[in-house]
């Protein structure tokens, strides 16, 4: 995300539902904060979004009219290198190039079964017998693509992830194995840097190891204070939590993550888990952290640990992002249903941390028009961003039709775009779903994935038109 300049935007109640589209999804809460932490993105969505997705006669994406899609990368084509681009296409981080461009770094989320795994140069290799990684993608302004290369491997499930102040990307392990687990050599379930300019660094790749062993989500950093804050994706018991790691060099710089730090989890007086919070606008006062007592997971997972105080669960938390107005930071909870764990059902929160103040707001909640019904028209969002033109902008991740989704400045929701290439079932696991949404740093290109069969899309046209 860019950083942010001062605005405002008065509160209000965020209820939105686009029938006429066809979303079955009612979002209800105060969205304000979301717009201003980003401000220099955007304080409100268009008016009514871009207009109708008109179907592409290659079927591969649905856009509104005068928007145009670029294929930047796809799964299984042979890079110069001779190696084919590997599966599985999540999470990644958009960095400013020098000559006006982009520089993408993407995650694979690949396992020892995954179709196409990652293979990197030995110096380049964690774990040989691990299958993720990343690639850095270079395109230039006119979303040419340049040059493609395998930036980080031997690591395993790399999901999603988070920027740095120093602009580098931290790739997150979405795991728990350990050495001698599914053939793996080492452990896993840690936090890498990859910098997208400089390949040279990215030799001999060290796991932050400080920064805890679980299955990580997303991250994201306090600029000010160097404070990174982590989500742990865990679905199944106990609940995951949220994290903050305090570094020994909060000045941050290349490297400066190696050099330790103490992790510490969220504890809540009189709230073990945040399912059970179904009114935006609810706040919790008196947020507390305590120390991990073991943050490498040698016996027990973190989140399973003997705390000196209960921590807060909570079911898939995902998306984390850090507001540079409000100096706060943002996490979200995918979903909950009670026959996983948690104590209460909902389709998506959005929670907003204040540091300063030491309290916990809900500001959004997703819920669907019938409660506790399975409609899979929509799912609660995975990733999401701000866009440079105003709203947000959300990757589905679930059953049924995937799309991007947009909100306008009035709190309806609206489909950007549609993915035609699959849309996949648990019974048949090519899902559909999308990932990774970000903007380039002029704003004129979006880019995304789909997550399999993996293709990374960069999409331009008429941003600042109000339908």
């Amino acid at each position: 995300m860019s950083e942010a300049q001062s605005s405002s935007l008065s509160r209000r109640q965020f209820v939105g539902r686009a029938a006429a589209a066809g979303v079955a999804v009612t979002v209800a809460g105060s969205v304000d904060a979301l717009y201003t932490a980003q401000p220099a993105l955007g304080t409100s969505g268009p008016k009514i979004g871009y207009g109708p997705l008109i179907e592409d006669p290659d079927g591969m994406l649905d856009l509104p009219r005068g928007f145009s899609y670029k294929i930047l990368s796809r799964e299984g084509t042979v890079r110069p290198d001779g190696l084919p681009i590997p599966s599985r296409f999540d999470g990644m981080g958009v960095f400013p190039d020098r000559d006006g461009g982009s520089r993408l770094v993407r995650n694979h989320e690949c396992s020892p079964t995954s179709k196409i795994k990652v293979v990197a140069p030995a110096e380049r290799t964690y774990d040989p017998a691990a299958a993720g990684g990343t690639s850095t993608l270079v395109v230039d302004r006119q979303n040419g693509a340049k040059k493609e290369f395998v930036s980080l491997g031997g690591t395993a499930i790399n999901c999603s992830g988070g920027h740095t102040p120093w602009r580098t990307w931290l790739t997150c392990e979405e795991t728990e194995l350990k050495a001698g687990q599914s053939g793996y050599t080492k452990d896993h379930g840690f936090i890498f840097e990859v910098d997208p300019y400089d390949d040279r660094r990215n030799v001999d790749p060290h796991p932050l190891t400080a920064m805890g062993r679980f299955q990580h989500e997303a991250v994201a950093i306090d600029p000010r204070t160097g404070i990174v804050y982590e989500t742990e994706d865990a679905f199944v018991a106990p609940l995951g939590c949220f994290y903050r790691f305090l570094p020994n060099r909060p000045r941050g710089g290349w490297g400066s993550l190696r050099a330790g730090g103490e992790l510490q989890a969220m504890h809540i007086p009189g709230l073990p888990d945040l399912s059970v919070v179904q009114e935006a606008g609810a706040e919790f006062h008196d947020v507390q952290w305590v120390t991990v007592p073991d943050p490498l997971a040698k016996t027990e997972s973190v989140r399973a640990q003997d705390y000196a105080k209960p921590i807060t669960g909570g079911y898939k938390l995902e998306g984390c992002w850090w507001g540079d107005l409000d100096r706060c930071v943002y996490f979200v909870s995918s979903f909950a249903r009670t026959e996983l764990g948690p104590k209460v059902d909902h389709d998506g929160q959005v929670w907003r941390l204040d540091p300063r103040k030491r309290t916990l707001r809900l500001e959004v909640i997703f819920t669907r028009p019938k409660p506790g019904s399975d409609d899979p028209e929509f799912d609660a969002p995975d990733n999401i961003t701000m866009s440079p033109y105003g709203g947000l902008m959300m990757c589905e991740d679930g059953l049924g039709e995937q799309h991007i989704l947009g909100t306008t400045e009035d709190g309806q929701v609206f489909k950007f775009a549609r993915n035609r290439v699959n849309n996949g079932t648990p019974e048949k696991p090519e899902y559909g779903e999308l990932s990774g949404v970000g903007f380039s740093a002029d704003g004129r290109t979006m880019f995304f994935n789909v997550y399999t069969p993996g293709i990374t899309y960069a999409i331009t046209g008429p941003w600042r038109r109000r339908r």
